[in-house]
């Protein structure tokens, strides 16, 4: 067997190192790939640190059986697809190579030309540096078309973002491929442009540094910084304590002496940290449980300076054209675990962001001050920070919802960006078809935001939401050229009724859970068009029970019945959908229209078996379908929507959504049916 994406085959794959990081990057290759067939060889000089990286794959997955997020017989699988060997000549036949060994470039290179030895002349060579650029890594390499930087995050097999880093002579077909390949085995790649350090480490380690001159500058302790760092910027740990847990001292330390010369002059090395690192000791975090005590005074003037530095940090990037708002935003969200830059920006005033900036960049020599913040705030507005993404590919739009934490819900700011990302392929008289889909595998779109739905108050906000959506599937629906929704993943809810809303669907192939209307569950009806366009799409006696019950139903089920017109293999969902959609734009492809009259609704509609839904509930959406159906599909919708609003003066609306908000979708809600 083998993995086949985008015209290249990959039938192996192997890691160079057993380090730090080296076997969670084979972990994570294993664990994605396995079933596949896709062997997996960590190579290493080394024999102990073979021994404790294969240890360490090991504890990982057992730890993963215990806590339920694994089999015995999938970890056993996993582990049985990986090698850890000495023997270099192990890499033969591998189509992706990726070095992990030692941030040393006399290492990193002398691997590159054993690799380049092994492998066939059309096997990627990437290298996980976290600093170097792919043209100093790579310069030497004999064919530098294959080569790139791919940058992992700790930990490598649960931290999604992975920075895809090509160099000036990486082919571009490589970059792209890159993109997509690591979008399907589960993680989120951000292209940034080379330059030391990339997009996100001149933010980790200038957060540490920023973070070390307060303490050094007698304004806290480590272990007040870490935490007031924690609460202003919102970490998942301290910068303190995520040094001592990937050990980061000695590569930082190098990292801020390069970037004070590549950067900008403030990056440097504390004086604090060389002490550190001269010790040898751990910074002195607090404990598990320990309590650390932050005066008021002490936390205004220290998370101010953490703000000023991490927003100015954050622009720098933006200004210097190494990446952008959108992916910097949720690369630093994803990667470092914290409150994500521009997001925070808005939230304090991008004005205020501006001032504390400039007042950092006063109190520290060589700090820049971004032009692009600079003119965000004279203009007076907040960052515009796209969830929803769009690429053109020759004359077809493709766009993508691009939520992963939430698996690509839908909230009132994605509702706002579909719209006038739609609107704006309406009026370009370059672009003839367009492609909806969502970011990943797992989810087309997984849902509307439930918080959002749990804080309407009574019928007007349930119809004025309804009708805010429907609006925009509506423009969608009648866009003027064909839509295709390329269902990457589950469609639960409005993810379901904005698909339905496309020209035509199509699916991966295999999906045992593709979609459903999961709302009876939350004792709520659809809103977005659910109870009027599922029967006019696969018949009234299918769509009955499914709306009803919220039942959900396969990919297979869905090509059966007529809502989807194919299924395509993962990797080649997107390029199918664009070469469809560019078909019926041009008249070489016909799929079958929505009817918008009335439908006939049948007399001997099935009996449907509710369980522990509720029938006040049920009622309302019966009213909805039923008598939708004899209207044409926008009354229909407008009936829906004011049904929608109706939901809300019920005890069981408000029962489905706090069971779901405290307790997760498999609990079932204990309606009272009133």
């Amino acid at each position: 067997m083998a993995y086949a994406l985008a015209g290249r085959t990959i039938d192996k794959i192997a890691v160079i190192g057993s380090g730090q990081i080296g076997p969670d990057i084979a972990f994570f290759f294993s664990k994605a790939l396995h079933k596949r067939g896709v062997p997996v060889v960590v190579v290493d000089v080394s024999a102990d640190a073979l021994d404790a990286g294969s240890k360490r794959c090991r504890k990982k997955l057992d730890k993963g059986v215990e806590k339920k997020a694994f089999k015995p017989e999938q970890a056993d699988a996993i582990f049985a697809n990986l090698t850890f060997t000495t023997d270099y000549n192990a890499i033969e036949g591998a189509g992706l190579v990726v070095e992990a060994a030692t941030e040393d470039l006399a290492v990193k290179q002398k691997i590159v030309e054993q690799v380049e030895g092994l492998v066939a002349d059309d096997a990627v060579i990437a290298s996980n540096s976290s600093h170097m650029e792919p043209e100093t890594i790579f310069s030497a390499a004999r064919n530098k078309a294959r080569t790139l930087v791919v940058h992992y995050f700790f930990p490598a097999e649960r931290n999604m973002l992975v920075e895809i880093v090509p160099g000036a002579d990486t082919a571009p077909e490589l970059g792209a491929f890159a993109m997509t390949f690591y979008e399907q085995i589960g993680k989120l790649p951000i292209r940034v442009k080379s330059r030391y350090g990339y997009a996100v480490d001149p933010i980790f380690e200038g957060l540490f540094e920023a973070t070390a001159l307060c303490v050094q500058e007698g304004l806290c302790d480590v272990k007040q910084a870490d935490a007031i760092a924690q609460k202003a910027l919102g970490l998942g740990v301290g910068p303190f304590t995520a040094m001592n847990l990937t050990g980061g001292n000695p590569i930082t330390r190098h990292g801020l002496s390069e970037m004070h010369a590549k950067i900008m002059p403030w990056y440097k090395a504390p004086a604090i940290l060389d002490e550190q690192l001269a010790s040898g000791a751990p910074w002195p975090t607090a404990g598990r449980d320990e309590t650390v005590d932050v005066p008021d005074e002490m936390y205004e003037t220290v998370s101010k300076k953490l703000q000023g530095a991490y927003f100015g940090l954050a622009c720098e990037i933006i200004d210097a054209g190494i990446s952008n708002v959108a992916d910097l935003n949720l690369a630093v969200e994803v990667g470092l675990v914290m409150k994500p830059p521009f997001v925070l920006m808005n939230t304090v005033g991008v004005g205020e962001a501006l001032g504390l900036v400039e007042d950092y960049a006063r109190d520290h020599e060589g700090f820049k001050v971004a032009d692009c913040l600079k003119a965000q705030a004279a203009a007076g507005a907040p960052w515009e920070i796209p969830v929803v993404v769009r690429r053109d590919a020759g004359d077809v739009a493709v766009v993508t919802i691009r939520r992963p934490r939430v698996l690509n819900a839908l909230n009132a700011e994605v509702i706002g960006q579909l719209l006038s990302t739609f609107l704006a392929i309406k009026e370009d008289r370059h672009i003839k078809a367009a492609v909806l889909t969502g970011f990943g595998v797992k989810a087309f779109v997984s849902g509307a935001d439930i918080n959002e739905l749990a804080a309407l108050e009574g019928p007007g906000e349930g119809i004025g939401l309804a009708a805010r959506g429907q609006r925009v599937l509506n423009e969608i629906e009648n866009l003027g050229k064909p839509v295709v929704a390329a269902m990457n993943g589950l469609a639960f809810g409005g993810g379901n009724e904005l698909a339905m809303a496309c020209t035509c669907r199509i699916a991966t192939k295999g999906l045992r859970v593709l979609a459903g209307q999961p709302e009876p569950n939350l004792g709520i009806i659809p809103g977005y068009g659910g109870t009027q366009r599922l029967p006019r799409l696969i018949g009234m006696e299918k769509a009955w029970p499914l709306l009803r019950t919220g039942r959900p139903f396969s990919s297979a089920d869905a090509l059966e019945w007529g809502l989807i017109v194919k299924e395509v293999p993962a990797g080649d969902l997107v390029d199918n959908a664009i070469g469809l959609a560019r078909d019926i734009a041009r008249g070489k492809a016909t799929v079958p229209a929505i009817p918008r009259e009335p439908i006939e609704v049948p007399d001997d509609l099935p009996d449907v078996d509710l369980g522990h839904l509720s029938t006040c509930i049920d009622a309302v959406i019966r009213k909805a379908v039923t008598e939708g159906a004899q209207m044409s599909l926008y009354q229909g919708l407008v009936h829906e929507a004011n049904l929608f609003g109706e939901c809300l003066l019920t005890k069981d609306t408000r029962i489905g959504m706090k069971n779901f908000i405290e307790n997760g979708p498999r609990s079932k809600a204990e309606f009272v049916h009133e």
